[in-house]
């Protein structure tokens, strides 16, 4: 983990937020490549989980919202941890986390009792700081779908089972984050929202579960560092029938399981992704409560009308980039190689690379920030220049597409091979007689020969 935490900020994925002023622990500003991996992700998930469906709703819901959102949800009351201050060191820890409730694990130092420690973030609306316009930063996305249950309904007329997404930001005070961009206390949420029958919500939380767990494995994840890890009655929200997480194998991290034998264990490494809840219908039945509108479902064929059924997938966007990034990490020998010719050998190894190893990020085409990479062998060549330049604005109206000419061509392969870029298109001093490029597969190393005419085609077979 620590060199993919070194290769985010020496290539310009992660920063440390407000880093010129010493920091902001435990923020992160996403820096070019990042943000480009971010929205990539965000992306495939809106295109699987709504494109791609006729039963799921896009939604964007506020961050403010109305006090009594957070009355009816039980958080006002229910969202907090018990936490423990050092009377030496004055740090604070959350005390389900701690072995000896008396002595620091940090000093040794003596620790307060435990207390209560809310975590949602307050702050106030209007110009008067009073209890009456006191308002929270959502410490989740779930609500603002659940509110607008009944403007779906009438909207869009829905028959179950549907369901709403939405990707958002949420805010929660957490007494103890960390882990690089794994626990913030500003993070991004991707959640669904999937209104059921009460008598098929065991069916579709099955589903749900597989569904979730395949999408992970099609975006290039490995499967022996994912696993399904239901929760056990104690670790249960009390909205919630049952649970299950889908969890990453991080190199850091402890997730508790129960044994065969009934006996609790910790195991490292294993830190959740995403969780998948049968909320039942809590949250339905709490807010009719709370606003006095009526949240029961009419079912026009059967008459019926009841309360649905929720199931909620909600993962972590940061969480998941850092999965990503984790798992596409490689550190590999490179070797001259027979089916190529010199010329290639010393365009790969040697011109300009002090070793034979070099460090990719092999990530899935669909999340690669970039996807082709157009590079002048000869920066001292206008001709060169001017013919890679030209290749260039034309592969930007249909991918992705970055120029470098600022080393050599073997440092600039390693570049582009450290933030994961699929596809290099070398221009050299062959390519102004024969006008052809040489395109290199950044998770082969294998090059072919490509008439300029028919890139664009070549580079969209391998892309599209």
């Amino acid at each position: 983990m620590e060199k993919v935490v070194s290769l985010c900020k020496r290539r310009g994925f992660i920063f440390q937020s407000s880093d010129i002023y010493g920091g902001l622990s435990n923020t992160w500003d996403y820096g070019p490549f990042g943000v480009e991996l971010k929205n990539n992700l965000k992306s495939s998930w809106w295109k699987a989980n709504v494109y791609a469906r006729e039963d799921v709703f896009g939604i964007d819901a506020a961050i403010l919202m109305h006090p009594k959102v957070w009355q009816a949800s039980g958080h006002v009351k229910n969202f907090f941890d018990l936490k423990s201050d050092c009377k030496s060191c004055k740090k604070r820890f959350k005390s389900a986390d701690l072995k000896d409730k008396d002595k620091c694990p940090e000093c040794g130092g003596q620790l307060t009792e435990s207390r209560p420690f809310n975590l949602m973030f307050e702050t106030h609306q209007g110009p008067v700081e009073d209890a009456a316009n006191l308002i929270y930063l959502r410490p989740e996305t779930a609500q603002g779908m659940f509110v607008n249950f009944l403007n779906i309904l009438d909207t869009k007329h829905p028959k179950l089972p549907f369901g709403l997404a939405q990707i958002g930001k949420a805010f929660r005070n957490e007494i103890t984050p960390g882990n690089f961009t794994f626990r913030t206390r500003e993070f991004e949420q991707m959640e669904i929202e999937y209104f059921v029958h009460p008598d098929e919500a065991d069916k579709f939380f099955a589903y749900w579960v597989e569904e979730r767990f395949n999408w992970y494995l099609k975006l290039g994840l490995k499967k022996e560092n994912l696993r399904k890890r239901p929760h056990t009655k104690d670790e249960l929200a009390h909205y919630a029938k049952s649970c299950t997480d889908i969890e990453y194998n991080f190199a850091f991290g402890t997730s508790t399981a129960l044994s065969a034998d009934g006996e609790r264990s910790r195991t490292t490494g294993w830190s959740e992704l995403e969780g998948i809840a049968n909320r039942t219908n809590f949250d339905l039945e709490q807010h009719e409560k709370f606003s006095g509108k009526d949240f029961k479902y009419f079912n026009d064929t059967t008459k019926e009308k009841f309360y649905p059924y929720i199931i909620e997938p909600s993962g972590g966007v940061d969480r998941s980039v850092l999965a990503f990034l984790a798992d596409a990490y490689f550190e590999e020998k490179v070797h001259p190689r027979t089916n190529l010719n010199k010329a290639a050998d010393k365009q790969e190894i040697g011109a300009g690379v002090k070793d034979d190893t070099r460090v990719v990020l092999k990530l899935h085409q669909d999340l690669a920030p970039t996807k082709v990479a157009v590079l002048p062998l000869l920066k001292n060549r206008p001709q060169i220049v001017e013919l890679a330049k030209r290749i260039l604005g034309d592969l930007k109206k249909s991918f992705v597409t970055v120029y470098d000419d600022t080393a050599a061509i073997g440092k600039l392969y390693r570049r582009q091979d450290e933030v994961g870029t699929l596809y290099c298109v070398t221009v050299d001093v062959q390519s102004l007689e024969d006008k052809q490029v040489t395109i290199r597969d950044r998770d082969t190393m294998l090059q072919d020969r490509v008439g300029i005419d028919r890139l664009k085609e070549y580079l969209l077979e391998k892309l599209v």
